[in-house]
């Protein structure tokens, strides 16, 4: 049979989902535009936490919202990703780096921005701007510790496109939060702002995991008390059927039933791995119907990803033990749909060394977001079923070695 010619795919494993491929989250995204955008273009200063598990889609909703926003309300994004600030100074060249590149829905904002800011412009090439790495980094201290002075100055310049407020997102903050001045900086920034004359109407999001609220939290406690927190949950079944039967009729392919109920499953309501198993499924599809076998291929092959990237390279790592190693293949000879386990069963076919072990080795699987108690005493359940999966597949080619 020919190869079939593929177009490119319209999953996006991997990265945020493009504002035009967003798909679900209604309900959730009309409070976040009456309860945040709605109230800053009415000119209150507004700020939220976007909260949630890994792979929950955060980035993504955070994205579509401030597209709306920019698009529909008026207000001026900046969206500046702190993946490796660790430092307030990292976090000013990232805010003015984020501003260097917003303004992209409006070209007369954008052209305003880029005059304003043109010291930090270098040639322009086939690939964007280039940055002044060096005046970035010497102006970033000015920006982190004025933060509220220079987005009122975006504002100015902003202003007569018809720009009705600003809206800042903070997004990849796990590194940043373990500097303490970081919590200082943003409960700083939120009073300074409520108290002034004439307040800047900000839209403040910040997106992370409930630890690293915490983290602020344990670092300057008044923070608790200045986000209107948005927790993030698993879409739904009836959401997750809508997604992928709209996503793969982009590119003309039908699901069947029986294929559906494998895809949604398995991703258990999480978009990162909804993308990762339809964008599998896409490429092993050869006749535009996705069948059942076509499903559960794609789960293995999303598995088999998730484990390269996360379970090897954290879980089994952390997990020198060969004790350790032991009890995790037990605990994966239950099958790849057992998503919950019972201490004390487990423990009743350990080895005397794997027993003494067992307490520890539930604390670490703990600690590495692999498991979390469940609502029994003595059980504890996988958070995440693409993990479960892949930790019996790799069992279960260690036991065929053997055999």
């Amino acid at each position: 049979m020919p190869t079939m010619l593929k177009d490119k795919s319209p999953f996006f494993p991997g990265q945020p989902v493009p504002v035009d491929f967003f798909v679900g989250r209604l309900a959730l995204i009309q409070r976040l535009m009456q309860r945040g955008v709605g109230q800053v273009e009415a000119g209150k200063p507004i700020a939220i936490y976007i909260q949630g598990e890994y792979g929950i889609g955060k980035s993504s909703i955070a994205g579509f919202i401030q597209a709306l926003a920019e698009r529909q309300h008026h207000l001026h994004g900046i969206y500046a990703p702190l993946g490796n600030a660790e430092t307030l100074d990292h976090l000013g060249a990232v805010v003015l780096e984020a501003t260097l590149r917003s303004g992209a829905f409006d070209l007369k904002r954008e052209e305003k921005i880029r005059n304003w800011l043109a010291k930090y412009i270098g040639e322009q090439s086939f690939f964007g701007i280039n940055l002044h790495a060096e005046a970035l980094k010497k102006d970033a201290p000015t920006i982190a510790f004025g933060l509220l002075p220079f987005l009122q100055e975006v504002m100015n310049r902003v202003q007569d496109t018809g720009v009705k407020g600003i809206f800042l997102v903070l997004d990849e903050i796990n590194g940043i939060t373990t500097t303490p001045k970081f919590s200082h900086l943003i409960k700083g920034l939120v009073d300074t702002n409520a108290l002034s004359r004439n307040p800047l109407p900000l839209l403040l999001m910040l997106c992370g995991v409930e630890e690293r609220r915490r983290d602020m939290i344990r670092h300057h406690q008044p923070v608790e008390r200045i986000f209107d927190v948005v927790e993030i949950e698993p879409m739904s079944a009836d959401e997750m059927e809508i997604f992928f039967n709209k996503t793969f009729a982009r590119a003309q392919i039908s699901v069947e039933p029986e294929a559906m109920a494998v895809l949604t499953k398995f991703s258990a309501g999480f978009p990162k791995i909804m993308h990762l198993i339809g964008d599998a499924a896409f490429w092993r599809d050869n006749n535009g119907v996705i069948s059942k076998e076509d499903a559960l291929y794609a789960v293995i092959d999303a598995a088999e990803e998730v484990g390269k990237k996360y379970v090897d390279q954290q879980v089994y790592k952390a997990l020198r033990s060969k004790d350790y190693h032991s009890i995790l293949a037990k605990i994966a000879k239950m099958g790849p749909d057992v998503m919950s386990f019972n201490k004390s069963e487990v423990a009743s076919g350990l080895a005397l060394t794997e027993k003494k072990k067992f307490d520890n080795f539930l604390q670490k699987m703990k600690a590495l977001k692999v498991i979390r108690s469940g609502d029994v005493q003595g059980e504890y359940v996988f958070n995440m079923t693409m993990v479960r999966l892949y930790i019996w597949l790799q069992s279960s080619k260690k036991a065929d070695r053997k055999a």
